[in-house]
């Protein structure tokens, strides 16, 4: 699964954000640390969404681009 992330450069390091998933950021030093924690982020953050519907009647649906 993609996901597309806003990457951008501070004083500290990188921040990095999933606009599509609303509060999901991370930050790092270096770009691929960035990289890498945000996906660590979206990983927990579908993880924390898949236990809130744990017992929800839930369905899926395909949205072409």
């Amino acid at each position: 699964m993609y996901y597309k992330v806003a990457l951008q450069q501070t004083e500290e390091g990188f921040s990095v954000s999933c606009p599509a998933l609303r509060g999901c950021w991370s930050q790092g030093e270096t770009e691929e640390e960035a990289l890498d924690n945000i996906k660590e982020a979206i990983q927990e953050y579908l993880y924390v969404v898949d236990m809130q519907l744990k017992d929800a009647d839930v369905r899926e649906v395909e949205v072409a681009a």
